[in-house]
């Protein structure tokens, strides 16, 4: 998906229609065996300096603690981080209309591709994995984004969860198109998914041991927040993810609420930071 490869309607007549795939929007580009695009080979050196970082930076880490270099390993993180935004932005910015390239028939084809393959993916795991084929649980996809999707596979095992979800992860890829990958990335366990874009979770990404505790879109990651609530909401999730107490979180709560009826609470947790933008 390229402004050079994208074919005008009107032009389509001309070509070979072999020459060209039409996206699930309508819009009509020519196939990488006509002509390669400029977009997809910048996202290709891209992707491959990014690829390259994210293995220095594991190389790095695999060194013995005596010779291990924070410097280097923060550099090479912060180069794959810089890669990935820079990425992230190449079809992001086809739909910025007040962008210097805005183009829609770009960026709506890569948003109903992705759409495409999300319920592609879903159908997928929920036909495949299920008692009727011989698995112990039916799965279930419990949520989908732009990019991923969640699937509760049913059993309370942490290993036999990252083993299937590294199974459907290559069944999957093998029906899309190359260079196109699922990858197996990480078991949130337990999991609270309040709505959209918004849940707190233990992540893991071995079964021995969770990495940390991840938040997404709520009140102990969002800006515009005093800290009291921050802390709230930090402790409290904590005391019912890791400790495992819901009791411990709800007394918190209370005996915060308390000291703020009370006016025993520390006046700097109550601060909210805006910024003044000019009025029109």
């Amino acid at each position: 998906l390229c402004y050079s490869t994208l074919v005008r309607r009107s032009d389509v007549a001309k070509l070979d229609p072999d020459a060209y795939a039409k996206s699930p929007t309508g819009d009509v580009f020519v196939k990488t065996t006509t002509h390669k695009g400029i977009l997809p080979q910048i996202l290709e050196e891209l992707l491959a300096a990014r690829k390259k970082a994210k293995a220095d930076m594991k190389a790095e880490k695999a060194k013995p603690k005596e010779e291990f270099d924070a410097l280097k390993y923060a550099v090479y993180d912060g180069r794959q981080l810089a890669l990935k935004v820079s990425a992230n932005s190449v079809y992001g910015f086809t739909g910025a209309q007040v962008g210097q390239l805005p183009c829609l028939e770009i960026s709506s084809t890569v948003t109903a591709y992705g759409r495409q393959m999300i319920e592609s993916t879903k159908q997928q795991v929920e036909e495949q994995y299920n008692t009727r084929h011989g698995y112990e649980y039916d799965a279930q996809v419990v949520y989908g984004d732009t990019d991923s999707v969640m699937i509760k596979f049913g059993t309370p095992d942490l290993a036999e969860s990252m083993r299937l979800g590294l199974e459907a992860a290559e069944r999957i890829t093998a029906t899309f198109l190359k260079p196109i990958k699922l990858e197996f990335e990480k078991c949130y366990f337990p999991f609270l998914l309040m709505n959209k874009k918004r849940y707190a979770a233990l992540l893991w990404t071995k079964p021995d041991k969770h990495d940390y505790m991840d938040c997404k879109g709520i009140e102990t990651v969002r800006r515009d927040n005093c800290q009291l609530v921050k802390d709230v909401v930090d402790t409290s999730l904590r005391a019912i993810l890791i400790h495992k107490n819901p009791d411990t979180a709800i007394a918190y709560v209370k005996n915060q609420i308390s000291q703020l009826l009370m006016n025993e609470m520390d006046m700097s947790k109550l601060v909210i930071t805006k910024a003044l933008t000019k009025t029109n």
